[in-house]
């Protein structure tokens, strides 16, 4: 190759390779099913993306599946409600801090024809034993989420033995929230709901809200850092940088500024 023909050829190369463009800022945050399927996420993650130039990929599953990803380390921040597990992912060292974000509650979700009764009763434990004492259909996520971690306790609460009821009218369908609230719509089911999915549920068929308003029925959503002294491959920075954003007024306002059909479905709690 001529002298003249290598300098062309190097020129060539330079021109069509243009300028280094700059690495996109990423994170991964292993979630549960409610922070999206409620649309929560499309409305708050644009908004972070464009105070931060961070970019955001969500994980959405159940709670117990979410903190099982920040255990292998496949992510970077981990948002979730189950304040039981979240200490134990905390006490095993996975995270270094725990931060309250926001909440909202669960609802008891039934056919209007409530053949177990329940509709208006405040104590949830009261409408879970007549559910079971009517057999009526009931179904549960069966997914370690932190919903049917919460279903569970309130059947404890309610002290119905659910070994002899499973297959029958208690069904585990190991999905999330909204295959759940879709299957007992089909069937004239009962179900736990958190009231954020409920609210942005479009295919509600017969179903309304039962039974609220019993304190028991609170959920709670905190957020953490995955440990990078456990995974040196977490993104520390712009992970803490997402969990800054959203206990900051910024992003307090905007969870609380997320309505469907004019009603808020989370409320912001972050200490300050």
């Amino acid at each position: 190759m001529t002298s003249l023909l290598r300098h062309l050829v190097i020129a060539a190369v330079l021109l069509f390779a243009g300028p280094a463009l700059p690495q996109t800022r990423s994170i991964t945050v292993a979630s549960t099913t409610s922070t999206e399927q409620s649309g929560l996420f499309g409305y708050l993650l644009p908004r972070f993306s464009e105070a931060s130039g961070i970019t955001v990929k969500v994980v959405a599953v159940g709670t117990g599946q979410a903190l099982d990803i920040g255990r292998r380390g496949d992510a970077d921040v981990v948002f979730v409600h189950d304040r039981v597990a979240e200490e134990k992912f905390l006490a095993e060292g996975f995270a270094t801090k725990r931060y309250d974000v926001m909440y909202n509650d669960f609802v008891i979700v039934g056919p209007k024809a409530d053949p177990a009764h329940i509709a208006g009763d405040k104590d949830v434990a009261d409408a879970l034993r007549k559910i079971a004492a009517t057999s009526s259909p009931f179904i549960s996520r069966g997914d370690r989420s932190g919903t049917h971690e919460a279903e569970l306790r309130l059947w404890k609460a309610a002290g119905v033995d659910l070994g002899s009821a499973k297959g029958q009218w208690y069904r585990e369908i190991g999905q999330g929230m909204g295959p759940a609230l879709n299957m007992a719509s089909a069937s004239n089911a009962y179900v736990l709901s958190d009231r954020g999915t409920w609210l942005s549920f479009k295919n509600r068929g017969e179903l309304a809200v039962l039974t609220e308003g019993d304190r028991r029925l609170f959920n709670q959503y905190g957020v953490m850092l995955v440990n990078p002294a456990k995974h040196p491959t977490v993104k520390a920075a712009d992970g803490q940088a997402f969990i800054d954003w959203l206990v900051s007024q910024a992003g307090q306002s905007a969870i609380a500024g997320y309505k469907v059909g004019g009603e808020q479905l989370f409320f912001p709690n972050a200490a300050h």
